[in-house]
């Protein structure tokens, strides 16, 4: 296995890195305003995509958002808003992200991210954090028009990548996303960092709770393969 995709938003960049943004702007409210606005980001993506009626991922990410700031009761203008959307051009690295990358990235490991993300919102969001030197392809769901997990999504990594499924390793600290992906084939690996139980749907992937247990136990692969044939 020499081929890693990582999910983007909540797995390598901090969806809640928002909450400073938004408590200054509200204060008392940033991490309540934060939560309601991921939640339904990602119930959004799961009903458009359910009902066929897609539109861009920044696209939900802005509807989302203004559903959260009115069920919050939030006074708040279109200045106000646009700023709170482009946070998203600046989300925050998770601490593990950038050394587990060049770890991968040494050892000769292709990476590259899946995600929901429309591509201009992934190439602005992997540059301003700098992660793009270690990402060699980049694939967004746009190019399927659907979200995960929709295996169209997903059939866009052994495409791109000219590899079977289950010899990419996904990479997702979204314990749905990580399922959706063993559900299509791929080698799968949770990063569960808040030390959640697995989610109920008939499936178990790999898990560690950080980026950089992923990597290791993608360079331990072949060993591991050689050590439980032998047994």
């Amino acid at each position: 296995m020499r081929a890693a995709l990582f999910d983007v938003f909540g797995t390598l960049l901090d969806v809640y890195s928002v909450t400073r943004s938004a408590d200054g702007m509200f204060p008392g409210h940033g991490a309540r305003l934060a939560t309601l606005w991921r939640d339904k980001q990602i119930e959004y993506s799961r009903v458009r995509s359910m009902s066929g009626r897609y539109v861009p991922f920044s696209q939900v990410t802005r509807e989302a958002l203004e559903f959260a700031v009115q069920a919050m009761n939030l006074p708040v203008d279109a200045v106000q808003l646009a700023a709170l959307q482009d946070e998203y051009k600046r989300l925050a690295p998770f601490v593990d992200v950038a050394p587990a990358l060049e770890r991968l990235q040494r050892a000769g490991v292709q990476t590259g991210v899946l995600s929901n993300g429309d591509s201009e919102m992934l190439e602005t969001a992997l540059v301003t954090s700098g992660l793009h030197r270690y990402i060699d392809v980049v694939l967004s769901a746009d190019q399927v028009r659907a979200f995960k997990t929709s295996p169209q999504v997903y059939a866009l990594g052994p495409r791109a990548l000219k590899r079977p499924a289950d010899e990419i390793l996904f990479v997702s600290s979204n314990g749905w996303d990580a399922a959706g992906a063993a559900w299509y084939g791929y080698t799968s690996y949770w990063v569960n960092r808040s030390g959640l139980p697995f989610e109920q749907l008939g499936v178990r992937p790999h898990v560690g709770a950080t980026l950089l247990d992923a990597a290791e136990f993608l360079l331990a692969f072949p060993t591991r393969n050689q050590t439980e044939t032998a047994a």
